[in-house]
Order: C-alpha cells, then sequence, then structure tokens
C-alpha cells in the first residue's frame, strides 16, 4: 500500500504570463502523482532580496502525493526546468518558481533540502496565500500556527489580493 503525505507548496512566477505559469504548474504537478487539493488565491507580490525585477503573481498549494521529499524536489526542479527556469544568480526573476514548503511535520536541513523552507516565517508573500488554506497548520520547527506567523511577520513587501485561479 502506496502511503500517501500532506505537503504545502509556494508557487510564483514574475516572468510572461504569470498567471499562465501558474495555471500550467498547477497541471503539470497533477500529472505526476500528486493531488493538489487546495489552491489559494493569487497575490501579486512585491520582490523581496533582489528587487530590481518585475512582480510577482504567488499562490499557495495543500498537495496530497506518494513522492518522498527529495522526489517531490526534483518533480518542482523539472517542472520549473519545462517553464524556462535558469538558475542564473540568487532571486532572479523566473518565469516559475516552486518550493516546498512543509511536507507532514518533518523537519529535514541537509544542503539540498530544508524543509520546512528556511525562510518562510521571514516571507510574507507566502504567509499570504498559505493562511488562506491552512491558518491552523503549525511550523514543526517553531510551533506555531501559519495565521501566528502571519500576525508576526517581520517581512513588510507589498502582497495584493488579485484574483482567484480559475482553472
Amino acid at each position: 500500500m502506496t502511503e500517501h503525505h500532506i505537503a504545502y507548496l509556494s508557487c510564483g512566477s514574475n516572468m510572461g504570463d504569470r498567471i499562465a505559469n501558474l495555471r500550467s504548474a498547477i497541471r503539470d504537478l497533477r500529472a505526476g502523482p500528486i493531488v493538489v487539493r487546495r489552491i489559494s488565491s493569487v497575490y501579486e507580490t512585491e520582490p523581496v532580496g533582489f528587487r530590481d525585477q518585475p512582480w510577482f503573481m504567488n499562490i499557495a498549494l495543500e498537495i496530497e502525493t506518494s513522492l518522498a521529499p527529495h522526489e517531490m524536489l526534483a518533480s518542482c526542479r523539472k517542472i520549473e526546468a519545462a517553464h524556462g527556469r535558469i538558475r542564473s544568480f540568487t532571486g532572479a526573476p523566473r518565469p516559475l518558481d516552486l518550493d516546498i514548503l512543509l511536507y507532514e511535520d518533518l523537519i529535514l536541513d541537509e544542503p539540498s533540502l530544508q524543509i520546512p523552507h528556511p525562510r518562510m516565517a521571514e516571507r510574507r508573500f507566502v504567509l499570504q496565500p498559505l493562511v488562506q488554506i491552512a491558518p491552523e497548520v503549525r511550523h514543526p520547527v517553531l510551533g506555531k500556527s501559519i495565521r501566528a506567523l502571519l500576525t508576526a511577520c517581520p517581512d513588510t513587501s507589498k502582497v495584493i489580493l488579485h484574483s482567484e485561479l480559475a482553472e
């Protein structure tokens, strides 16, 4: 019997048709052993870090999968590459960015993969969509709900509700 896991992803785009890129990412995720259970609204978000680039469209996804964490990461990287993502420098503009935020209550700290995502509690563009679909889910390291993390988030960048993601 295959074991299924609940995970949360952040999905963003700031190149090309940003909304179409998000829709396409969801279709690509569903093509694998992944069930997309919940999708947040779309938020238009100010770039953080490297600021001289277009604003992002961001969503959060709740998924169910039989993939192990490293397999999930490989799947996300493959989907990003299929959408033309080139990792030229940290924070570079990209047609698609998929990050594993949480994978059940797993705590993993390896050079190639950290779960929970190490900067999620400091990023309003991650927490605002995530609180919409998983407000009471707890961060396994910090022990706080996503709602509490958003309330305490030090990030003051703009996160603007844009639309629902019609499929």
